[in-house]
């Protein structure tokens, strides 16, 4: 008997909001670039939508919490992780990651990184 494991994700999802420690960071905004990667065993495979998770869903939760400002990449990603299993408790790994374009920060940076991985007890 096989065992599946499936991997539902959104990739490279651009943002501009206004996240930042500082209080100038939350004036002026900045670009973000955010990944969300889902693994799950499949119930099945009827070519049902509710077999599994909807990326229109994932998407949905980024653009939402992306709207709300926080000092702290990390709390984002936290809320992002936290909706996720509210609407899939099913999910057994969440990983999700963000990138900060040109943090506001002396030299050439391409990006600053934060990420986030959950696991569920299973």
């Amino acid at each position: 008997m096989s065992h599946f494991k499936q991997t539902v994700a959104l990739k490279d999802v651009k943002c501009f909001a206004l996240h930042g420690y500082y209080p100038e960071e939350q004036l002026t905004g900045n670009h973000f670039v955010i990944d969300l990667v889902t693994e799950f065993t499949p119930a099945g495979f009827d070519d049902e939508l509710a077999q599994t998770v909807n990326y229109e869903d994932l998407n949905a939760i980024i653009l939402e919490e992306m709207k709300h400002t926080q000092k702290l990449l990390e709390t984002v990603l936290n809320n992002i992780i936290s909706k996720v299993i509210e609407i899939y408790p099913f999910v057994e790994k969440i990983e999700v990651s963000m990138k900060k374009l040109n943090p506001p920060m002396p030299g050439q940076i391409g990006h600053s990184f934060v990420k986030l991985t959950y696991s569920s007890a299973k």
